[in-house]
């Protein structure tokens, strides 16, 4: 069948054939010409009466500003505070100060912006316990029905389960009045899809990790309307920025039926919090999360060609996991990641992905299904096709064009597996005593 919006929405959830029954959480989505104006009705709707907005200088300019003068003149008092650093950064602090402004007269939040600002409106909203509504000011990211929050706590990316907010709200002229960068990074944050669904099945071959079939094909089917509208969408085509909105929810919604973040990141998404960690630390050069994730989809595509191209050696693999040296490769986070570095090795010691017993036995089941992860990978788009689709519509595809280097971004290949306990090329690779060399040529 083929997956609607408002289907995916239904509250008493669906049946699936994998054995769960999935719920959706979000229970209105209004995307479209003059969306905003519905805000008094859906703060009314669901017993509002005294909300929080949150937004930043720059979202407050683009809805919050508007949002705010909406519920005064439907006669619903609210509070306001607005971020005052430039460009916030999801972390703590963020966090903190939406506690400290939000006064226990407040009985929902209302976060107006992009990811950040969504991440952290939907962390106070569980913390409360407490309706969530999300005004989306750019298609930026795929997160804006996730129930999930992509955060930096004490230095590393981690993703906090949160609240999924109870309503969606993304006006047609404010979506299409975002920076055009803003709209590529929504669609670079869709491409990234490609390879976490290939690796998400990979997983499931190799480590035994949950898959369902319904929920991927419900990622497909949103990263299909996302490309089919990316071009319009960039060019600042009202109804095609509505899609690329609508397609960005429907890929949120997949990750709550699936109750884990694996249909919609993977290696790709892991690279972009490795930039994002050194840029916490070090202040080096960091794009918006969907761009790197883009740039990142392009160079895991390649490694998945070079993949492609190699026989598994039990030999060789063997011998490279015997003389591997944790220790001197935690030395290695330490100078790439500084402080961030110390909860990837703490979780290490609890994994045991370097156990060379475990690695044996995943060597076996990677020998013994080759051939099936060479059908997964060969699904996946050529870096060919995938670069002339960003040169399109002027999504950066190389490291110079965010600001980092070719090294930058190798460091961070070889540093992605280690960032959560999850089966990624990166680990894969590994396994087969290939990371360095493979990493070399990218």
């Amino acid at each position: 069948m083929e997956y609607t919006l408002d289907w995916l929405m239904q509250n008493d959830g669906f049946a699936c054939e994998c054995g769960k029954r999935h719920y959706g959480l979000l229970k209105d989505c209004i995307i479209g010409e003059g969306a905003l104006n519905r805000l008094p009705e859906m703060v009314q709707k669901y017993g509002g009466k005294h909300p929080f907005v949150l937004c930043d200088r720059e979202t407050f300019a683009a809805a919050g500003e508007k949002a705010c003068t909406l519920l005064k003149e439907a006669g619903i008092a609210c509070t306001l505070h607005i971020i005052s650093r430039t460009k916030p950064a999801p972390d703590e602090r963020i966090v903190g100060e939406a506690v400290m402004f939000c006064g226990a007269e407040c009985d929902m939040v209302i976060a107006v912006g992009g990811g950040v600002i969504n991440d952290t409106g939907k962390i106070l909203a569980a913390a409360r316990g407490c309706t969530d509504i999300y005004v989306a000011t750019a298609p930026s990211m795929d997160g804006y029905a996730s129930a999930s929050s992509s955060m930096e706590r004490e230095g590393l990316k981690v993703s906090l389960n949160s609240n999924c907010p109870d309503v969606v709200i993304g006006d047609a002229d404010v979506l299409a009045a975002a920076p055009v960068h803003m709209i590529r990074s929504g669609i670079g944050d869709m491409a990234a899809k490609y390879v976490s669904l290939a690796e998400w099945q990979i997983a499931a071959l190799l480590v035994g990790d949950y898959y369902c079939p319904a929920v991927a094909k419900i990622v497909k089917e949103s990263l299909a309307v996302c490309v089919e509208n990316g071009a319009a969408a960039v060019a600042g085509d009202k109804e095609a920025v509505c899609r690329l909105a609508e397609g960005l929810v429907m890929s949120g919604l997949a990750m709550n039926y699936a109750g884990i973040s694996r249909p919609a990141s993977g290696m790709e998404h892991y690279i972009s919090h490795i930039l994002d960690m050194r840029a916490l630390e070090f202040g080096t050069p960091a794009d918006l999360h969907g761009i790197q994730c883009g740039v990142a989809t392009l160079m895991t595509a390649e490694a998945y060609e070079q993949l492609a191209k190699i026989t598994p050696d039990r030999k060789k693999a063997l011998a490279y996991v015997k003389n591997f040296d944790p220790e001197s490769w935690f030395a290695c986070l330490r100078e790439l990641l500084g402080h961030g570095a110390e909860a990837m090795i703490a979780g290490e010691y609890k994994e045991g992905k370097y156990d060379k017993e475990k690695h044996a036995a995943r060597l076996e089941k990677i020998i013994g299904n080759w051939d099936m992860i060479l059908q997964i990978a060969a699904e996946l788009p050529s870096s060919e096709d995938l670069r002339a689709f960003f040169v399109s519509i002027g999504h950066p595809t190389t490291a110079e064009e965010i600001g980092l280097t070719p090294e930058d971004t190798r460091r961070a290949f070889l540093a992605a597996k280690d960032i959560r306990d999850k089966y990624v090329l990166g680990r894969l690779l590994w396994d087969l005593g290939v990371l360095e060399e493979t990493a070399a040529l990218l």
